[in-house]
């Protein structure tokens, strides 16, 4: 095992609203010289000594200099002997971590400090994914396994193919399904009990909140079970990791159906108690196929973190399928030669040969997990943005490396590089809360346009300035297109950004010889995240196969999505703290240090979405006030208040009425039609 030292920053030089006060006399004196100047006395540090502790509730709790009033008044006090106001020192924890001590640990390579996961630096810090509740959507989980039932989650769990609550997978003599079992053991094997190894988010349960596992893809595989599995238990299971898609062969153009769809947007309006469920999925195996990722409805899903794939040496599997969508990359295997991942398996046994992007998505959940456990807060859309920025170019090879308009590497590949668990925990912590997501459509053909060749558009955005719908700061961009084409497989689709950024949206695919084209399909980019958008956009469809290719584009509009906050320039400071001062009997964070807020299991500097901060008496001012942070109104993004007129802003699908304080639901001409 070896020793490692976690680092604590307590805000080095920041000067506090407390006070150090030592005092000739007794300990009246110590009273009347605290009321004399505003201060609040606490008592002695000492019980037989003369020394005070005294708070000025009018002083601010985090300042970069000494304030001069206080302390010269207590300076020329005569019976006051001694005074320091108290700053930040930076101290460390001198606590030993020791590696897993599991008989495989050492043979999961990718866990290893030499490779840049750095989940070991997360474990360091305390981070194990406790209180996070994993679903792994897939043919079952082998819930009696040794090295996952301390893990196992009922709640989290069913069998969405038999309609009942064991999603003990279906054995046969090949253990054909045992998929769902090997990725579960990735996320949460259990540490240091003598099975197998262990996973990223090795405690990831707390009570009942820790679990793994809905059987769907063993048996009729229909709309309706995918929603099923994608809503199941929206409020309490937080991660939600999918090896699965159409077929990567190619040739297929599918995504999710009605039913689906509507689970994904629901679960970000309404999972995780209003922050979002968080959809983890694989970009797919259909790289010896030349497929791209953007075919897979799934994927391209701005709803999904889209996971990529790379092998212990830097490069891209032959299997990996490339696409504008992917955000982040972990570990998996290549060729024959390269190591695989090792987890658990069925029948109480382990493996050391799992593959494929199957296996990335489970690593990136686990990692995800940690960032969850760091700061419960995060929405779905936080945790893109702290994926992003913890994700790393650095050692993975691709010719199509690009920077951004905001200087960040990004490939069709990779997304923005490998997942740096160390880095994310730390970036989580900090993370505070974009603002509501804006949308801004601008329709571009809506006419019918003859494909010849190479057909170019461009057109000036001004991503709708002057409006309630103005973005400054870019996340998901689509391109939704209807298209006729006698061979799908020959055009290539490339956007190009005002900032130069180019997204190849589609790639030739030589055995898509579909004739049906593209009916209002979404593609999706991410390349262009915190790029303003405003400026000249450039289409480009081109025809790459024998020049008989015939098309006509009937419709085409630009989708952009973001905020109006200029994210690439904010600070980071740190939005969670370790200050609990009372917990109730479930763990739950009764009161926290002044001014900071309990919510769920931490104290924060602020309330996340769906919530309003509020105190005990109200002025916001005491000292000895309880702050927390208590729920809005159901239809409300943010709130000053509980009530139904108390919205600050509204989620998606919402608009907002400022006078009346209210969000209301949009209604489509189609559900007029049917009301």
């Amino acid at each position: 095992s070896i020793v490692l030292i976690s680092t604590v920053c307590l805000a080095e030089g920041s000067y506090t609203s407390t006070w150090a006060v030592r005092v000739q006399g007794p300990p009246e004196d110590a009273d009347k010289i605290a009321r004399k100047y505003g201060f609040v006395n606490f008592g002695k540090v000492f019980e037989d000594g003369h020394y005070y502790h005294m708070r000025h509730g009018a002083v601010a709790p985090k300042s970069s200099k000494q304030h001069h009033l206080r302390n010269l008044q207590l300076k020329r006090d005569p019976k006051v002997l001694w005074h320091e106001q108290q700053s930040g020192k930076v101290r460390q924890r001198r606590h030993a971590f020791h590696l897993p001590t599991d008989p495989l640990f050492s043979k999961q390579w990718y866990l290893s400090e030499a490779f840049q996961l750095n989940v070991v630096s997360a474990w360091a810090q305390g981070y194990t994914g406790k209180g996070v509740v994993v679903s792994i959507l897939d043919d079952g989980i082998e819930k009696s396994h040794p090295d996952l039932a301390a893990n196992y989650d009922p709640e989290a769990s069913y069998d969405m193919n038999d309609d009942d609550p064991d999603p003990q997978p279906r054995y046969t003599t090949d253990n054909e399904n045992r998929h769902g079992t090997r990725c579960a053991g990735e996320v949460a094997a259990v540490a240091n009990n003598t099975v197998c190894g262990v996973g990223v988010a090795y405690r990831a349960q707390i009570g009942g909140r820790g679990g793994l596992g809905v059987r769907m893809l063993d048996g009729h595989v229909t709309d309706l079970v995918e929603a099923l599995s994608l809503s199941w238990k929206s409020q309490h299971i937080d991660i939600y990791s999918a090896s699965w898609g159409p077929q990567d062969d190619g040739r297929s153009l599918d995504g999710p159906g009605v039913l689906a769809k509507e689970a994904l947007i629901r679960g970000v309006i309404q999972g995780r108690r209003g922050l979002g469920s968080i959809f983890v999925w694989a970009s797919g195996n259909g790289g010896a196929h030349f497929d791209n990722c953007n075919c897979d409805g799934y994927a391209n899903s701005m709803y999904t973190v889209l996971v990529g794939s790379t092998t212990e040496r830097g490069t891209v599997p032959e299997y990996s399928e490339p696409c504008s969508a992917i955000l982040t990359t972990t570990y998996s295997s290549g060729s024959k030669l390269h190591r695989k991942i090792v987890t658990t398996d069925l029948r109480a046994t382990c493996t050391a040969e799992h593959s494929g992007t199957s296996a990335s998505a489970p690593l990136a959940a686990g990692i995800i997990a940690l960032a969850l456990e760091a700061n419960p807060t995060l929405t779905w859309r936080d945790v893109q943005h702290v994926v992003i920025r913890a994700s790393r170019p650095a050692g993975l090879r691709a010719d199509d490396w690009q920077l951004n308009g905001v200087g960040r590497a990004v490939s069709h590949h990779y997304g923005y590089g490998l997942l740096d668990a160390g880095k994310l925990v730390n970036l989580a912590r900090k993370w505070k809360t974009v603002r509501p997501q804006r949308k801004c459509f601008i329709d571009v053909v809506t006419r019918p346009m003859e494909i010849r060749g190479q057909l170019p558009f461009r057109w000036n955005v001004s991503a709708c300035s002057g409006t309630g719908d103005w973005i400054r700061s870019l996340e998901h961009v689509q391109a939704r297109l209807s298209l006729a084409c006698s061979r799908r497989g020959d055009l290539a689709i490339s956007l190009t950004s005002p900032r130069g950024t180019r997204s190849l949206l589609a790639t030739a695919r030589p055995r898509d010889t579909s004739p049906q084209g593209y009916s209002d399909w979404a593609f999706t980019t991410t390349h262009c995240w915190d790029e303003d958008p405003r400026g000249v956009w450039t289409l480009s469809l081109e025809d790459k196969g024998d020049g008989t290719n015939t098309g006509v584009l009937s419709h085409f509009r630009l989708e952009l999505y973001g905020t109006e906050e200029n994210v690439a320039e904010r600070g980071v400071e740190r939005t969670v703290v370790e200050e609990c001062l009372d917990w109730s009997p479930q763990g739950i964070c009764q009161e926290c240090r002044y001014p900071l807020y309990a919510f769920d299991r931490v104290c924060l500097v602020f309330c996340p979405p769906h919530h309003y901060e509020w105190s005990l008496n109200g002025s916001g001012m005491g000292v000895a006030e309880a702050r927390r942070c208590q729920p809005c109104h159901p239809s409300c993004y943010t709130c000053h208040g509980e009530g139904e007129r108390s919205c600050a802003s509204c989620p998606p699908l919402s608009t907002h009425n400022a006078l009346l304080g209210t969000c209301s639901p949009v209604i489509y001409a189609w559900d007029q039609e049917h009301q």
